[in-house]
């Protein structure tokens, strides 16, 4: 006992050392799976820049070409010098750069003349003439090196890497405006394109993605969370049912042994009872048969007959409890049980006014079963329900046929039994009645258990009693 105290006490811990580490295992990957999606999202974020960088840079290189070529030279050549504030070199410069640019995603495109430091051309004609943003852009530009920034209208949250949704998202991307002199071959820089790529239809796309991704992770985690918490819980539910059913094994143990020894000590007294029980039983007889005897020398020999009679029915009902018999399984006919019953109790039933009805109808109930133990175990059932009842009543007797079994229903319309004594009604020597023993309904109980059957009460206080019998045909 103290093994199985030991082991359920140890199960107990490794659970509760599961539902930790559960709790634990979920925590640890709240936290990280943020700064996984971090990482997958960030790298999504530097392949759109990169792919939108590579994209500026072949544009500005096609634009570095296109306007040398086609506007440079032959302006030069036409009208010996660039004015781009001129209406005919402002509208062939346009259409060059509109040429450069058709079919990428380029949103704006400014060229800096850095002579001035002034925007010498745009797309957006209102910005033309504006001063130069003297960015490091645009500073390393001018040393001939290009570069790309992104620019938002909204911050990340508290630094962390995690963008919120909506908001612009552009990448400007400065490129140095090489130009080779003709005459000695030298490359030089005679000016800066500055273009503008809107991204942020696909920037919103990896934002989403990012939340997807953790959101994705709270749920699968959180789902298998909850799946090994369930579980857990789960467990620490049986540990208890089996911690439970321990306990009330140990007290039915504990019982047993009591009830064991009791009925050790019983059988002994009882056996020594009956037989000065029955000189005294057979004593009080002849006194009473004397020819000479009065009147209340008969009343208190029948007096001491009767009390005789009850004594030595307790006594039995000791030395049944404390020594029950074995069921001595036999072909019989459950209808002729009870009708033996009835047929007992009928002027008593009668006395009473007591009706019975049943369900019986000349019906065949056979089965394998110690006919006169059940025969007791009934009566006492009977007797129970004629008790219940001072003003008359009825009785209701239902036989069914199961699938193995026979379900026999003894129903009553007395008193009924309070709600906290149903529970007892089957504890040794426990009785509402002023006198008995306490025993018959546990000597049934141990007759119908002895017949592998099952036996059960329902009962409502002034509304009667049911008790429900099962007993397999086979026995």
């Amino acid at each position: 006992m103290q093994s199985a105290n030991q082991n359920l006490g140890s199960e107990g811990k490794q659970f509760r050392l599961v539902k930790f580490f559960a709790w634990a295992s979920f925590i640890v990957i709240l936290i990280f799976s943020f700064p996984f999606s971090m990482v997958i999202s960030q790298k999504a974020k530097e392949i759109l820049l990169a792919s939108y960088e590579n994209n500026a840079i072949l544009v500005g290189e096609n634009l570095n070409h296109q306007v040398f070529q086609n506007f440079v030279i032959p302006v030069n050549w036409r009208y010996g010098g660039i004015r781009l504030r001129d209406r005919e070199q402002s509208e062939l410069m346009d259409k060059i750069v509109q040429n450069a640019i058709h079919g990428f995603n380029v949103d704006l495109v400014n060229v800096y003349d850095i002579g001035k430091g002034v925007v010498a051309y745009s797309t957006d004609p209102d910005l033309i003439g504006n001063k130069a943003r003297e960015s490091l852009g645009y500073k390393r530009a001018i040393q001939g090196e290009r570069s790309s920034g992104l620019i938002s209208t909204r911050d990340e949250f508290w630094g962390l890497g995690i963008d919120f949704m909506g908001g612009k998202k552009t990448l400007r991307t400065y490129i140095p405006f090489r130009v080779e002199n003709p005459y000695t071959g030298s490359i030089g820089i005679g000016g800066v394109f500055e273009l503008i790529q809107d991204m942020s239809k696909q920037y919103e796309s990896i934002v989403k993605f990012q939340y997807l991704i953790f959101g994705l992770s709270i749920l699968i985690m959180g789902l298998i969370f909850l799946a090994l918490l369930l579980i857990v819980q789960k467990a620490e539910r049986m540990i208890e049912q089996r911690a439970q059913e321990q306990r009330e094994l140990e007290s039915q143990l504990h019982l047993a042994e009591r009830l064991a020894a009791l009925g050790e000590m019983v059988a002994g007294i009882s056996h020594e009872i009956k037989n000065p029980l029955g000189i005294i039983r057979s004593t009080a007889e002849l006194l009473g048969e004397m020819p000479d005897a009065s009147d209340t020398q008969k009343r208190l020999s029948g007096v001491i007959k009767e009390e005789s009679t009850r004594l030595n029915q307790i006594v039995t009902e000791f030395l049944d409890f404390a020594r029950p018999q074995e069921p001595n399984f036999q072909e019989c006919q459950l209808e002729e049980i009870i009708q033996k019953n009835l047929s007992f109790i009928g002027p008593e039933l009668e006395r009473k006014g007591i009706q019975i009805q049943d369900n019986l109808n000349g019906r065949s109930f056979r089965l394998r079963a110690d006919h006169d133990l059940l025969y007791r175990a009934f009566l006492n059932i009977l007797i129970n329900a004629i008790h219940s009842m001072q003003d008359g009543g009825t009785i209701d007797i239902k036989v069914e046929e199961a699938r193995d079994a026979y379900r026999i229903e003894i129903e009553d319309t007395g008193c009924g039994i309070s709600k906290e004594n149903v529970d007892k009604i089957f504890n040794p020597f426990f009785t509402t009645k002023e006198k008995g023993s306490g025993l018959g309904l546990s000597i049934v109980r141990k007759i119908i258990e002895g017949h592998r059957g099952t036996i059960g009460v329902q009962s409502r206080e002034g509304q009667g009693t049911k008790v429900e019998v099962q007993l397999p045909r086979k026995g």
